[in-house]
């Protein structure tokens, strides 16, 4: 009966821990839920959108989910640290367009979805990102979730 107990209490044991390693990292709805407030911040005043984007604030960043968007010269506008440079351009990590197929996949009014290879922030092996993507007028904007 004591060894029972343990091995349940070891089981429970992993199913926490588990639990609070997928806290650790944004979920699908939590990243579309944060592109529909994008959505509507840059409708609302676009250039304060883009700037609390770029520093990840009002509640733009949360774990590793944050907004990011590009012009219609294919530059970033809004970014934690790639901003000013080419979002059309940027290849993932397997030399996928991941830039071309952002900006194909944006439409006014819809939120389409694109997949990639890109590695964790502070990890260097690519893992699969699929990102929620839809355009706001002159930006492409895009909230990211890794699988």
């Amino acid at each position: 009966m004591l060894r029972r107990i343990a091995t349940v209490s070891t089981l429970a044991a992993f199913a926490f821990a588990g639990s609070v390693t997928a806290a650790e990292y944004g979920t699908p709805a939590e990243a579309k839920a944060m592109l529909e407030k994008a959505v509507a911040a840059v409708k609302g005043d676009k250039a304060g959108a883009l700037a609390m984007f770029a520093k990840g604030e009002g509640g733009f960043k949360d774990r590793d989910l944050y907004p990011y968007c590009g012009g219609p010269d294919g530059n970033f506008t809004a970014h934690p640290t790639l901003l000013g440079k080419s979002l059309k351009e940027l290849k993932d990590k397997a030399g996928k367009p991941l830039g071309e197929d952002v900006y194909a996949a944006a439409k006014d009014g819809v939120i389409s979805e694109v997949s990639y290879m890109w590695p964790r922030p502070g990890q260097a092996d690519p893992v699969a990102k699929v990102v929620y993507v839809t355009r706001i007028g002159d930006q492409v904007c895009a909230v990211g979730y890794y699988k």
